[in-house]
C-alpha cells in the first residue's frame, strides 16, 4: 500500500485534490474539533476512521514533534495507518498547528503530556474501547509518547509504541553551540520567550532529504521557522535527560525506526533506549543514510519504512486480539536502505 505522500506536491499535502476529495480517494472519514484544556487553551484535535469494507482492528494515537502539526505530513501518515484498519487521532500541541498558545513554545512538557493523555483516552473510549491501542510518534513526540507510557497512575496502557526519529537525545551536530548551552538555564529563567537560541541549521533543511518535500514542509502557514525560545530549548534538553534516565522503566512493546544520518535526534540514543528498555517485545531499525524525517526520503525508502511500521502495528493488533499478547520478540537490524 503506497504512502499518501506520493500524491503530495511542494505546496500541498493533498496534491491537486481538496481535503474532502483526498479523504474520499483513500476511503477514510475525517472529523475534527477544538477542546479546551484546564489552562483555558483551545487545542485542535482530529481523527480518521476507515470506511467499509475495511474493519477497525485497533486505534493509533499520533504524537507530532516540535514545530510540527497534525494537518501536514503527519496527517498523511495518519491516513496511511487508517487505511490499514486503525481508527487514528492526533492533537496539535499548545502553540502548534491550529491550537492556542505562544507559537512553538513548550516551557513545560508535562502539561503537553496531560493534554495528550486526556484526548487520547477520550478518543479510545469513543471509537474502539475494547480494541488494541497504540501510540505513533515522531521526533519530540517520541519523548512525549514515552512519558505517556511512564505515567502509571494517570494513563491507560497501550499495546505498543512506534518511535519514528524519537528525541531521546539531541545530536551534538544540532545543539546550540557552547557556551550558550551552558548558560541556557539562566537565559530561560530571565527571558523565557526570547527567540535567541541558535541551532546548527534550520529544521526542514536538515530533516527532509528530498528537496520538494523540504519545500512542502516550509509551505505550511502554521510552521514556525524562527529560532527556538529560550525556555523551550531548555525544556527540550531537560526532557531528553529525563527520558534517558528512565529508559530502564520502559516496558511497552516498542518499534524504533531511525535514520542513521539523523543530525537532529541522535540515533545513538535510540540505540541506548533499545538496549536498556525492559520491553520484552522490542524492535529497532536504524536505516543507513536516512535523515531525521523518514517521510522526507525518496519514495522507495518511504515505502520500506512505513511498510514495516504498518506490518508491526497490524501484527501486534492481531496478536493482542487473538491470544492476549503472544510471545516476546526482540529484533535488532541496521539494514534496509
Amino acid at each position: 500500500m503506497v504512502h499518501p505522500i506520493a500524491e503530495a506536491n511542494e505546496t500541498s499535502p493533498f496534491g491537486s485534490l481538496t481535503p474532502d476529495e483526498f479523504y474520499s480517494r483513500h476511503s477514510v472519514s475525517h472529523g475534527s474539533e477544538f477542546i479546551t484544556n484546564p489552562r483555558g487553551l483551545k487545542l485542535f484535535t482530529q481523527w480518521w476512521t476507515p470506511l467499509p469494507p475495511t474493519k477497525i482492528i485497533g486505534t493509533v494515537c499520533v504524537v507530532h514533534g516540535y514545530t510540527g502539526e497534525s494537518s501536514w505530513f503527519v496527517q498523511l501518515t495518519a491516513v496511511h495507518l487508517t487505511k490499514s484498519g486503525f481508527a487514528t487521532c492526533a492533537i496539535d500541541h499548545q502553540g502548534h498547528g491550529f491550537s492556542n498558545g505562544l507559537v512553538a513554545h513548550i516551557p513545560d512538557i508535562n502539561l503537553v503530556v496531560d493534554d495528550c493523555i486526556s484526548f487520547f483516552d477520550s478518543f479510545r473510549d469513543r471509537h474502539a474501547p475494547s480494541l488494541p491501542s497504540f501510540l505513533y510518534s515522531e521526533s519530540l513526540g517520541g519523548a512525549i509518547a514515552l512519558l505517556i507510557t511512564l505515567r502509571r497512575s494517570s494513563s491507560r496502557s497501550y499495546d505498543g509504541v512506534v518511535l519514528n526519529g524519537a528525541m531521546c537525545g539531541v545530536s551534538d551536530k544540532f545543539k546550540p553551540p557552547w557556551p550558550l548551552e551552558h548558560f541556557l538555564s539562566i537565559i530561560a529563567a530571565v527571558v523565557p520567550t526570547w527567540q535567541v537560541v541558535p541551532t546548527r541549521g534550520r529544521i526542514p533543511e536538515v530533516s527532509f532529504k528530498v528537496e520538494w518535500k523540504r519545500k512542502l514542509a516550509t509551505a505550511s502557514p502554521r510552521r514556525s521557522m524562527a529560532r527556538p525560545r529560550a525556555a523551550t530549548a531548555h525544556e527540550l534538553l531537560r526532557v531528553c535527560r529525563e527520558v534517558q534516565g528512565r529508559f530502564h522503566e520502559v516496558d511497552v512493546p516498542l518499534l524504533i525506526v531511525h535514520g542513521g544520518d539523523d543530525v537532529i535526534c541522535d540515533p545513538v540514543c535510540a540505540e541506548e533506549l533499545y538496549q536498556r528498555a525492559a520491553s520484552k517485545d522490542k524492535t529497532i531499525r536504524i536505516y543507513p543514510g536516512m535523515w531525521h524525517q523518514l517521510i522526507g526520503e525518496p519514495e522507495e525508502n518511504v515505502e520500506l519504512v512505513f511498510g514495516e511500521v504498518v506490518e508491526w502495528l497490524r501484527t501486534r493488533a492481531e496478536r493482542a486480539t487473538t491470544d492476549g499478547g503472544g510471545e516476546a520478540e526482540k529484533v535488532r537490524t541496521d539494514g534496509g536502505a
